[in-house]
């Protein structure tokens, strides 16, 4: 079989691309920015998670649409390339590359830090070393190894913050709270305290649309990645409020002695010094996962850029025969977090967000190109769902893209600007399209929005015929 015919293999179910979004996420997040969130919020942190819930299901809304219409496995790239321009559709999957490069780095270099802290002879450099080079090895093996991996330590995960919750209720049997509703609210809560705290929180959401990286992958895609993105903001958020309520209740208010080591004192509190210690382990299984998750999402955006001639296609979009996997991506994402080594932590979080909330807000723009195209075919579709929650939604992404740090601003910034001076390149300084994406939707079948004109020719040059045309979708 030749190179040019070795696609994705659809093997994922839909609680397999659940678990996968939720690994991204990190569920363990909750517990360690508490204290920030608690303070912030001032003792109001589960409403902080529930607004901030509710913010990103706006724009999980949107992907879910884009997702049924678009089964690839490019995510915001490819919605952006179809219904907006093939050069804004570039720019986005290459501002969307700063994120996904650095995710993988930042959640080994946690992870890495927290194992150096229990074995102090062993230098950083090295855990992260074992961390990238475990977790590409799995990668590499194919989609099957990694999703049987990715449910077994999301699992314990789960089991790990399932145990700190029965010792918080121990603690609260002893030591009743006087009041069941003040962790939603109380005397010291104010409006402007829960936004901020929330747009904090809602960091704690990125990775519920790397689900839409796995299209290809996914058995059923058109119904079961709409349904995944949904549930996996659904159960994250869920899980978020439930936990920091219960961790509310425990330590009332938000005064803390360091909000960035809350977590630490509150384990100590419930369950003991031993018990804190050993509560490290949640951070580091915690880590591995969403390390395994956004390293395989990065590969197959990686992959689809390549496959459309946008990155060096012998390269970058090529699957190994046998394991159908992107094995040059997935080297090339473990050795950006090696050259990245001698970067501080706060410096390598900088370089992700601001490629996340750009393709958050141009996904809600596409919603809503998709909307007015439609209508522009005597098509109908709801105003609420495909112009209203979309605004909404971009509005969201935008204050949150506003909030991120100046420094964290200034790269993504930079990061453009290379993108432009490469499409300048690619485009022969704009005087011709970027290489035309291919559709490789399963089976055979072109996406439901082939027929769709494309934003960059002339109605004239449209050779769809008004039979074949596909329904809108709605969801």
């Amino acid at each position: 079989m030749s190179a040019e015919n070795i696609k994705l293999t659809p093997k994922l179910s839909l609680l397999s691309v659940v678990v996968f979004g939720l690994a991204y996420m990190a569920p363990g997040i909750v517990i360690s920015i508490f204290g920030v969130i608690s303070s912030t919020s001032d003792g109001a942190a589960p409403t902080a998670f529930a607004l901030a819930a509710v913010a990103m299901l706006l724009t999980a809304l949107s992907y879910a649409k884009m997702a049924k219409i678009f089964p690839n496995s490019g995510s915001a790239y490819v919605y952006a390339r179809r219904l907006l321009d093939s050069r804004v559709g570039f720019l986005v999957g290459w501002a969307i590359l700063l994120d996904y490069l650095f995710l993988p780095t930042v959640a080994w270099l946690f992870q890495s830090f927290y194992l150096a802290a229990q074995f102090p002879d062993i230098p950083v450099w090295a855990w992260l070393a074992l961390n990238a080079g475990l977790t590409t090895i799995i990668n590499v093996t194919g989609i099957v190894l990694t999703d049987r991996v990715n449910k077994t330590l999301t699992l314990l995960v789960v089991t790990l913050i399932g145990i700190f919750i029965a010792y918080c209720l121990a603690y609260l049997g002893g030591n009743p709270p006087a009041s069941f509703t003040d962790p939603f609210w109380n005397h010291a809560t104010t409006v402007g305290g829960v936004a901020a705290a929330a747009a904090i929180a809602a960091y704690s959401f990125l990775g519920f649309d790397a689900v839409s990286t796995l299209s290809e992958e996914t058995k059923d895609a058109k119904r079961n990645i709409p349904r995944a993105i949904l549930l996996t903001v659904l159960v994250g958020g869920i899980l978020f409020v439930l936990v920091s309520y219960i961790m509310q209740l425990v330590h009332p208010g938000g005064d803390f002695e360091d909000a960035a080591t809350a977590a630490y004192a509150m384990q100590v509190l419930v369950g003991g010094q031993f018990y804190a210690n050993i509560t490290n382990i949640l951070a580091i299984i915690g880590g591995f996962a969403s390390g395994l998750a956004i390293q395989a999402s990065t590969s197959r955006l990686l992959y689809v850029m390549g496959r459309d001639g946008v990155l060096p296609r012998r390269l970058f979009g090529r699957l190994h025969p046998r394991t159908k996997t992107p094995i040059f991506n997935l080297i090339l994402v473990g050795a950006v977090a090696m050259l990245a080594l001698n970067i501080s932590l706060e410096i390598a979080t900088s370089f992700i967000n601001f490629g996340a909330f750009l393709a958050f807000a141009t996904v809600n723009l596409c919603v809503i190109a998709y909307f007015i195209r439609n209508r522009q075919q005597g098509k109908t579709l709801s105003i609420i769902g495909f112009i209203v929650l979309p605004i909404l939604g971009a509005a969201v992404d935008i204050y949150l893209l506003t909030q991120l740090s100046p420094i964290a601003i200034t790269i993504g910034l930079c990061w453009i600007g290379l993108g432009v001076l490469y499409l300048v390149f690619l485009t022969q300084g704009f005087r011709k399209e970027p290489p035309e994406m291919r559709l490789h939707a399963r089976d055979g079948q072109p996406d439901e929005a082939t027929n769709l004109q494309h934003p960059n020719t002339d109605d004239t040059q449209s050779t769809q015929k008004p039979a074949t045309q596909a329904q809108p979708t709605e969801i």
